[in-house]
């Protein structure tokens, strides 16, 4: 059964401004559909002419906090889910805190008092998007605050300021629990390869710590720029991850990166599956999704295909968020010890649900069986 606090995610938080743009706005800024990258300058004007579009949009983002937050509405059990990473001292920050609280994810930000609260550029144009992240507060966060004890380890947080008398209350490991988000409460951890621009210690810190204690550690390759620009922290990471999730174009440019000769994403799973781990405790899973094609799972040596659910094109709204949110199914089912098949399932299902609406957002409740 799932609890409070059994799934942890950390990453970069962002506040997406999304917006249908036309093809020479793509143009303008040199960017390209069903891409995901880091902002560089000549970007930057973009977010204040998406911010004087009619049908702009404001929704609380991140890869790894979208999926937290798609995990927690599929599991619909309060405070199953906790989510750290780094944002500003700022109205959208406080924005992002107070949204992020109602859909019943423990947040536990690090506030940077230097830096913005940090943005993502969604251009969709015909249902197809793409993301321009400017990380700025989300890029300041620091290994510090994840080892503090509050956030690390259950019983070293003092409550002296909190319940004096819960001191000699047998009840207070339990005050503890639900006043604390932390690191060794979680069974399930899942952060994404966007947060290997930021910190990697903070990641590897966590994914010893579960390869020590005998619990699951899940990545994502994120971008292909991830794959080719931070090949040497991803590697670094790999040994640890038991579930590894990406599509088909991360898949292919992870294989080219290690001059693995082929582009059939089958094969490429299989031998993301089999790469080193550094704990034999677990077996290694990968996922790769393809869009409107089956889901490809790597395990034991062999691969099998799952049908993802068809939505007609008229149907279609955005595609922003279809892999988070496949992700979060996923994790919804895995964190409650469900069969492969059913974690693939309501991956499916959830990013179904997503990709008819504006954004990584989803009805009050999921309708998954």
């Amino acid at each position: 059964m799932a609890y409070e606090g059994i799934l942890l995610g950390m990453g970069n938080p962002l506040l997406d401004i999304s917006a249908v743009v036309d093809e020479p706005f793509l143009e303008k800024y040199d960017i390209k559909l069903n891409n995901a990258i880091l902002a560089e300058d000549k970007h930057l004007p973009m977010y204040d002419e998406l911010a004087t579009k009619d049908n702009v949009e404001y929704i609380a983002g991140g890869a790894t906090q979208n999926s937290i937050r798609v995990a927690q509405w599929m599991l619909q059990i309060p405070g199953a889910t906790s989510f750290m990473g780094c944002i500003g001292k700022d109205k959208f920050g406080e924005e992002m805190t107070k949204n992020s609280k109602l859909a019943g994810v423990n947040v536990h930000y690090y506030e940077d008092e230097t830096a913005a609260t940090g943005t993502c550029a969604v251009c969709v144009v015909g249902g197809e998007r793409s993301l321009i992240a400017n990380l700025s507060a989300a890029n300041c966060y620091k290994s510090d605050h994840l080892k503090r004890p509050e956030n690390w380890a259950l019983g070293t947080i003092s409550v002296h300021s909190y319940v004096p008398s819960l001191l000699i209350n047998s009840c207070l490991l339990t005050f503890l629990q639900t006043l604390t988000w932390t690191v060794e409460k979680a069974k399930y951890y899942y952060i994404a390869g966007f947060f290997l621009t930021v910190s990697p210690d903070s990641i590897l810190l966590v994914a010893e710590h579960a390869a020590a204690n005998n619990k699951v550690f899940c990545h994502n390759l994120s971008a292909p720029f991830i794959c080719e620009s931070f090949k040497d922290a991803q590697e670094k990471v790999l040994p640890y991850v038991d579930y590894v999730f990406g599509n088909e174009s991360e898949a292919r440019t992870f294989a080219k990166v290690h001059g693995w000769e082929t582009e059939d994403v089958e094969e490429i799973a299989l031998k993301i599956s089999q790469w080193p781990k550094a704990s034999g405790a677990q077996k290694r899973i990968t996922v790769i999704s393809q869009g409107a094609d089956p889901v490809v799972v790597a395990e034991d040596g062999k691969v099998k295909l799952f049908p993802v659910i068809l939505l007609p094109k008229e149907k279609l709204v955005d595609t922003n968020g279809a892999g988070d949110a496949f992700v979060g199914g996923f994790l919804s089912q895995l964190v409650q010890e469900k069969p492969i098949e059913e974690c693939v399932r309501a991956g499916s299902y959830a990013a179904n649900v997503i990709i008819q609406r504006s954004g990584c957002t989803y009805p009050e409740k999921p309708a998954f069986e």
